[in-house]
This record gives structure tokens, sequence and C-alpha cells, in this order.
């Protein structure tokens, strides 16, 4: 049976807990991303994944398509065409740029070659780890985790579980955003100066940089999922 915790700090962690006036009712800028948009069959031709590798590879050099085009005896109009995956380049073109970009010709077929990873949790099979603060009755399971990919972030989605009462909470703060979402039991949860009471089924995301964890224990036991993003090569 669930218990209601009584350490309330004082009596005023109640009378502080008011969620932020911002919410998702509020925002204005358009989202630009579709979540259910499928990609066009071309993206998954040779050609494009080859004309997307030599435009990357003659950007990062800083260089015009008409310097390539000078440096590779390679028309304008023809390397216009295999930036945009229009054409197929032949071996002795794909030779050419590899010489003038400096790179392998194998550099080219990297992107279609390149595996897109996946990881598959069964229920109660997440690791178990320890994160700073870690103690007893707070258990942090981590259900996946994908190291270097194609999209330059990494997401660290943990199931939260915690089940004894606590006087003091730790306070994170980490670079990155995060995302709760209540399962069980309730929380007063802190993000900055804000205090958010939340149940089950209520969520939060938020800016990581600011200091953020529990502040009162209301009701255990009490799960929560909580996802970090944060670019690659950076702790998060």
């Amino acid at each position: 049976m669930a218990k209601k915790a009584t350490n309330f700090r004082n009596g005023a962690a109640a009378a502080r807990a008011k969620p932020s006036p911002k919410s998702v009712a509020t925002i204005r800028t358009p989202l630009t991303q579709d979540p259910h948009a499928v990609r066009d069959t071309r993206e998954k031709v040779l050609e494009v994944a080859i004309g997307r590798e030599v435009r990357a590879f003659r950007k990062k050099l800083g260089i015009t398509v008409a310097d390539l085009a000078a440096a590779t005896d390679i028309s304008l109009g023809m390397l216009s065409k295999i930036e945009n995956g229009i054409t197929s380049p032949s071996l002795t073109t794909l030779q050419a740029l590899s010489r003038a970009l400096g790179v392998p010709v194998t550099a080219f077929f990297r992107r279609f070659e390149e595996e897109r990873s996946a990881v598959f949790v069964r229920a109660g099979e997440g690791l178990d780890v320890e994160r700073r603060g870690t103690r007893a009755g707070h258990q942090y399971n981590l259900l996946g985790h994908i190291g270097s990919n194609t999209s330059g972030v990494v997401v660290e989605p943990y199931l939260i579980t915690l089940t004894e009462d606590s006087d003091v909470f730790p306070t994170f703060q980490h670079e990155g955003m995060e995302f709760l979402y209540m399962l069980e039991g309730e929380v007063v949860y802190r993000h900055g100066s804000n205090l958010y009471p939340m149940k089950p089924g209520d969520s939060l995301f938020f800016d990581a940089d600011a200091p953020h964890g529990p502040e009162v224990l209301t009701v255990l036991p009490m799960r929560y999922l909580s996802i970090i993003c944060y670019p690659q090569g950076s702790a998060g």
C-alpha cells in the first residue's frame, strides 16, 4: 500500500509547489519535424547516398561546386547532378572526386552501407546503474543505450523507482534536455526555482542544465520514466 510521506520540510513545500506558467498550450513556435513522415524512396538509392557524401566532404573543405569541378575536370552541371543524386557517377569519376577531396572511394558509400541500431529490452531486463546521488531505495534502470549514431545525439532512457523516503534528495545538473513521465506514486519535483506536483500521467520536459530533482516524495512507491538527451562527445 502506498504510504504518505511526512517530510514536507516545515510545511512550506506544499505552498511553494506551483508549476511554471509555461505549458504545451502556450507553445507558438511551429514544429518542423513531422513524426509521421516517410522518407522518399530516393533516400535509399545509392546515387543519393553518394551525392550527400560528396557534398558533405566538399563543404568540409570549404570549397564551392565550381572549385571542385575545376579540380576534377568534371563539368559543373555533372557535378551538380552527382551531388543531388540525379545521376550515377562512374568509377573513374569517383576516383577523381576522391583524389580532389582527399578521401578514399569507399567513403562515398559509407552512409548507404551504414547500419541503423536498435535496442530491444524485455520487461525487467534493463541494466541497473548507479548515478550520482544513488542511495538505498533509489533504483535507476537503464532501458537502452546507443552510442555513436547518425543523429549526433545520445539518448538515455531510465526507469526510476523510489521505494524509501529520505530527508535529503539529490539535486542533479548536467548537459542536455530531460523528459519525465510519472507512472506511479506522487512527487513534488524541482527544476530551478520552480516546483511541480506530479501524479501518474503528468510529464515534465526541461533544460537539464538547471538544478533539478525530487523535492518531496508525496506518495510511495514511486516510478517514473526519465529520458535524457545530450550531444555526442559530451558527458550526460
